[in-house]
């Protein structure tokens, strides 16, 4: 009986911790949710939940393996049970081990987009016919093969640079903006920024599927993102967390996040149409 009073007072002691965090998970979800105002509180909410949430998930393996040792030991006739060091291999048998610490991989890991149809607000996108109309069309004959750039006023805009973490092939403005964007995040996040890779940015096509409507991508506006070069899954509704934190700093400098699409696209970045509108005014395209 001594020994299953032990590790009923295990059981205890390792319950106040999972209820205490349980309270802070819950308060740090609230804050997130209500409270967060930035792009590096986003980010900082968003990890510590799932620290929180693996910790919780560890105790209640311990729980767990405590409960069914006493379960072990009331069903043995008294006698049986053993003396001495017998409990203390018992106790440490029963604990489950946390292994490498998961929260490394936290910017890969896939999670839903929360309200993923909103997650533009305030940004009005510039569809193909929109661009053609504003910019021109970068190329007259188009497939669903990435080919040159034709159109002269675009392509004389068009530069490869390296943007950060990444080399991209896009018009000056975009460049010079997304350039920003990967400072912001290097300054807020260097451990996020150290992972972003690309699928790619220029591809003068017509978008698959159709007859000649013009990808964001063929005039040298948009780029897709990924995570230690981990290609998101196509229309599913869920992404790397790493995005959702990128798309905070995106959204700040005005580009629209493919995550909102019918068909959910969650590594595509493209320019806004005020962005576009300013540059415009700017004189930069």
């Amino acid at each position: 009986m001594r020994a299953t009073h032990l590790i009923l007072g295990a059981i205890a002691l390792l319950a106040l911790p999972l209820i205490v965090l349980a309270v802070v998970y819950a308060v740090q979800k609230d804050d997130f949710d209500v409270n967060a105002t930035g792009p590096s509180i986003d980010s900082g909410a968003r990890i510590e939940i799932e620290r929180l949430r693996q910790q919780m998930e560890a105790l209640q393996g311990q729980v767990a393996a405590l409960q069914e040792q006493v379960q072990r030991l009331e069903a043995r006739p008294l006698a049986s049970v053993p003396q001495g060091d017998s409990f203390g291999t018992q106790q440490d048998n029963g604990f489950v081990p946390d292994g490498d610490n998961a929260i490394a991989d936290a910017y890969a890991q896939v999670v839903l987009i929360a309200n993923r149809r909103n997650v533009n607000k305030g940004i009005n996108v510039a569809g193909s016919r929109w661009l053609e109309q504003f910019l021109g069309r970068p190329r007259e004959n188009l497939s669903d093969k990435c080919e040159p750039m034709t159109n002269p006023k675009l392509k004389s805009m068009l530069v490869v640079a390296n943007v950060g973490p990444i080399r991209v092939s896009m018009l000056q403005p975009a460049v010079d903006s997304i350039t920003r964007v990967f400072e912001k995040v290097k300054a807020t996040d260097p451990d996020l920024y150290a992972r972003i890779n690309t699928a790619g940015s220029l591809c003068v096509r017509q978008i698959r599927g159709t007859q000649g409507r013009t990808s964001t991508h063929s005039f040298g506006l948009a780029v897709d993102l990924n995570i230690d070069g981990k290609l998101d899954t196509l229309g599913d509704g869920k992404t790397q967390l790493g995005l959702t934190i990128l798309a905070d700093f995106f959204n700040e400098e005005g580009w629209a996040w493919g995550a909102a699409w019918g068909r959910e696209d969650s590594m595509h970045f493209e320019v806004s149409k005020q962005m576009l509108e300013q540059w415009r005014k700017e004189g930069k395209i």
